[in-house]
């Protein structure tokens, strides 16, 4: 999965080829050679993976379960508080792009098929640079069986999602007892645990309140909203008259080359988006500050991915997805607008070429 390392391409190669995804052979030693480092470091990214994910879930292990109402691919309704006292839940986050979601899927669908009715199994695809219709896809060539809804950033919110796949088990009183990425020894103990809980527990809470935040729209006022940045400056937006209007970036470190063959037009967009904001920065029309999603990212990923493509503008990471959420924004790369009034004047999406022209004309203002 996604790294502020280069040598994550390594990794990902090898995924590729023990998950059966390519059937490219070691012609040589020293083939051989690169192939074990390619393990170390294929082993090393999915530790990290673990790690991001119960250093995120740490907090929220013993805490009542989100009080959400999911939308399934199919229309269905799964109210998980209602399911609280009754049954434990397990839900999956994953994304079609996602390498090590595609290598344990098939794994999944047998969790799924063999517990049957002993726990609810949710595949929740993040709808982070994803679709419903890919999703639905997805199912159909993996064969999935399970319900699968498609999170609006609610469910991402509430249970700190770092990275995918991440595992959330909620036991049978409606509290969270594991969070994880590996599909592993520990994370089946943990599956067993809760699938064999007591079925006399009467501890079932409410779940977490969740209440959704309004997205803000074309037209709509910025209050309130501060970020830090990677260098440690506090950027404030408000809807109070500045010198000049903003542009915010937001952004991915890892999108221009982990979806450079799964989603080679999200991936090229990343990067048209960061070569034209480097360039219109230039100018000093306006302000530009970049914000990372929290997913596979940290400062650490920032501070390379800085480094590595010569990018002027501030960056800051959105680790709580407060700014995404904010902003209504789920699709990478996405850019918004602001103007010297502090009004949101323009969203540009991931596939609209006219960022140029959209600056131009809140800046002739």
């Amino acid at each position: 999965m996604p790294s502020r390392t280069p040598t994550i391409r390594y990794g990902l190669l090898l995924a590729l080829l023990v998950g059966g995804l390519c059937t490219t052979s070691v012609a040589n030693a020293a083939s051989d050679t690169q192939s074990e480092e390619q393990a170390v470091e294929a082993y090393d990214q999915e530790a990290d993976g673990e790690h991001r994910a119960r250093s995120a879930g740490e907090s929220l292990i013993g805490q009542p379960g989100p009080d959400v109402t999911v939308t399934t691919l199919d229309g269905e309704q799964i109210a998980l508080s209602e399911l609280y006292g009754e049954t434990p839940v397990y839900l999956k986050f994953w994304a079609t792009w996602c390498v090590p979601c595609r290598q344990q899927m098939p794994g999944f669908q047998e969790i799924y098929e063999t517990y049957g009715n002993e726990i609810q199994v949710i595949a929740v695809n993040t709808g982070f640079s994803d679709t419903a219709d890919a999703a639905r896809k997805y199912r159909e060539e993996m064969g999935l069986g399970m319900p699968i809804t498609v999170d609006d950033g609610t469910l991402a919110e509430a249970l700190n999602l770092r990275v995918t796949p991440q595992h959330v088990l909620i036991d049978r009183s409606g509290h969270i007892s594991y969070i994880g990425h590996r599909d592993d020894q520990q994370f089946e103990d943990a599956l067993q645990r809760v699938v064999q809980g007591n079925d006399d527990d009467e501890s079932a809470t409410q779940g977490a309140d969740t209440a959704k935040v309004k997205a803000l729209n074309v037209g709509d006022s910025v209050d309130g909203l501060t970020l830090n940045t990677l260098s440690g400056d506090v950027v404030k937006l408000s809807d109070e008259v500045t010198d000049k209007p903003r542009g915010i970036v937001f952004f991915a470190p890892w999108c221009e080359w982990y979806l450079e063959e799964s989603q080679p037009e999200t991936s090229q967009a990343c990067r048209r988006v960061r070569e034209t904001v480097d360039g219109l920065a230039r100018q000093g029309d306006i302000d530009w500050i970049g914000v990372s999603s929290g997913l596979w990212a940290s400062p650490a990923d920032l501070e390379d991915y800085r480094d590595a493509n010569e990018v002027s503008i501030p960056l800051a990471l959105d680790a709580s997805g407060d700014f995404y959420r904010a902003f209504g924004v789920r699709q990478i790369p996405t850019v918004v607008l602001i103007d010297s009034s502090g009004h949101v004047a323009k969203r540009i999406g991931p596939q609209d070429t006219a960022l140029a022209e959209a600056v131009q004309s809140i800046v002739a203002k």
